[in-house]
């Protein structure tokens, strides 16, 4: 076993062995999560919801056309700890410490019997571990994800918003205050993500102190700690998600006050009326503050109401009907004219959903092709071991 070997590349070829079963177990993890968010999505394919940007409604929304923005953030990722596999699944064997050995060693044979994809082709490299940089930055990608997600969905399930609700097994409770159902899980993965982003500086910053002729110590155990919290984080979401309630009727109510579809009356005030864009903005701007200041909810707009505010800014009247404004500012319909790809019309999200589920099944498709070549590879080394102690025994 020693023949022209050392402790450095046998060492880096155990580590590499142990970290690519560690991330095809985060991979399937993954995968899972990814299942469970497109199977959210696909019951909440007509959920509307406002939509926000700076912490403002902005447009109405499909929540799970939201969740399905995840789902390609999570196949991105997926993408990404495919391309980190590549780079650790590579065989340092007979590098030994520096320059090679002298020993007619096969390292293609070793690279066959070990599964892995390829070796390691200079032996000055033998003992770097580079490459765990590349699977600390994947790893750092998906708890983004996950932190992203946790955020807004703490965010919503706030008293203030009441869009979603966790399950009581994800909550914990005040020991002071009686009404509180307290998110402990959202917030566990959000304190989990936050540590994530040191993760690959802190990698690199070792790097930098060794040097590259002290690299036989680069055993990175911040690697293992990221395998291990992005492994965990997968598995508390996706419990999360699997039993996370959606107020569709909250959801529902927040729009019912809500000025989230100005944008649309607008659009169709500069079709209607060929007025440049910068004119229309400022007279539903107007008439939307207005509205605020006297109470009026958007349901209860008029024509009369926009042609004050258009002759208070452009000095004449739009005439537009009483239906034709209720329907500009229908959030459904709003929605149901949406028809660019990747939007929230429903043909779309439709669209969108199906890829989801293709991708997964993609995604789950490379795993398993790759436990089995890696069992494949097991199998005939155990043959080959054999055959040698066979031979021993016989000789």
């Amino acid at each position: 076993m020693h023949t022209g070997r050392s402790r450095i590349d046998q060492g880096a070829t155990v580590r590499r062995l142990y970290q690519r079963n560690r991330l095809l177990d985060v991979m399937e993890q993954l995968v899972s999560f990814q299942a469970v968010i497109a199977e959210k999505a696909s019951r909440h394919a007509g959920t509307i919801m406002p939509g926000y940007t700076h912490m403002q409604q902005a447009q109405p929304w499909v929540f799970g056309h939201y969740l399905l923005s995840f789902s390609s953030r999570l196949h991105d990722s997926f993408e990404r700890l495919t391309q980190a596999f590549a780079r650790v699944n590579r065989n340092p064997l007979g590098a030994v410490g520096l320059a090679g050995t002298s020993w007619p060693l096969n390292r293609r044979r070793t690279t066959q019997l070990l599964g892995f994809d390829g070796l390691i082709e200079n032996s000055k490299l033998g003992r770097e571990a580079f490459y765990g940089v590349d699977a600390l930055s994947a790893l750092s990608f998906v708890m983004a994800d996950l932190n992203d997600l946790a955020t807004d969905l703490h965010i919503w399930s706030s008293s203030e918003f009441g869009l979603v609700e966790c399950d009581d097994s994800y909550c914990g409770t005040s020991s002071i205050f009686p009404q509180k159902k307290n998110p402990s899980a959202l917030e566990t993965i959000r304190r989990a993500a936050g540590g994530s982003v040191t993760w690959v500086t802190t990698a690199l910053a070792t790097f930098r102190g060794e040097g590259t002729g002290d690299q036989a110590m680069r055993e990175l155990p911040v690697l293992d700690e990221a395998l291990t919290t992005t492994g965990a984080m997968l598995d508390l979401f996706t419990g999360v998600m699997e039993t996370l309630i959606v107020n569709e009727g909250r959801m529902a109510q927040s729009l019912e006050s809500s000025w989230c579809t100005s944008s649309n009356l607008a659009d169709l005030i500069v079709r209607e009326h060929k007025l440049s864009f910068r004119q229309v903005h400022h007279i539903v701007a107007r008439v939307v503050r207005d509205s605020l200041a006297a109470g009026v909810p958007p349901y209860e707009l008029t024509g009369a109401m926009l042609d004050r505010a258009a002759v208070d800014i452009g000095g004449k009247p739009l005439g537009l009907s009483d239906e034709f404004i209720q329907t500009a500012l229908n959030p459904r319909r709003f929605v149901e004219t949406r028809i660019t790809d990747g939007s929230v019309g429903p043909a779309q999200v439709a669209k969108l959903l199906g890829q989801a589920l293709t991708d997964n099944a993609g995604d789950i498709d490379w795993l398993h092709s790759t436990r089995l070549k890696l069992d494949a590879a097991n199998d005939e080394l155990e043959h080959a071991v054999n055959e040698i102690v066979q031979a021993s025994i016989h000789a």
